[in-house]
């Protein structure tokens, strides 16, 4: 999917765990709608995530029960993770993307590399400030989870 430059200054991110977004947040109308959205995608759950703090929101895959191939989740070797949102004091995305589609992401001012990747697919993207931006956002947590199937 051909996606334009993310309009503006990136966000301020924290330097140390957990990685978050500090400025720029989704207004909580356009959080609560993306969060919304997501979880009625055909073949998610939500549940508990598994390596980010308790205001997250993990978004797993019901016909997988374990990863599809290294990198395609956030909890290597649990419980396949592919994307987990995180609370609206925040408002970004941490999920997997092949690693030349993330860093197209992060040329377009969409994403960052997460700062404790261990494949190089993983990354966080930035909450949506607007509804085109909930469109945007919302289709990368699709090429996420796609991604996260494919390689099965």
């Amino acid at each position: 999917m051909h996606l334009e430059p993310r309009v503006g200054a990136r966000p301020a991110t924290s330097s140390e765990g957990p990685h978050r977004q500090l400025d720029q947040q989704a207004p909580p109308g356009i959080w609560g709608e993306l969060v919304a959205k997501v979880f009625d995608l055909e073949g998610v759950s939500e549940g508990i995530s598994q390596v980010s703090p308790v205001t997250s929101r993990a978004v797993y895959l019901v016909d997988l029960e374990e990863e599809a191939g290294p990198g395609t989740s956030l909890a290597p070797g649990r419980r396949p993770e592919p994307v987990h949102l995180h609370g609206v004091q925040d408002t970004s995305v941490h999920l997997v993307l092949p690693m030349a589609r993330g860093e197209e992401l992060v040329r377009l001012g969409w994403a960052e590399p997460h700062q404790y990747a261990d494949f190089g697919t993983e990354f966080l993207i930035f909450g949506p400030r607007d509804s085109d931006e909930l469109g945007t956002v919302l289709s990368i947590i699709e090429e996420s989870l796609a991604f996260a199937r494919s390689a099965a």
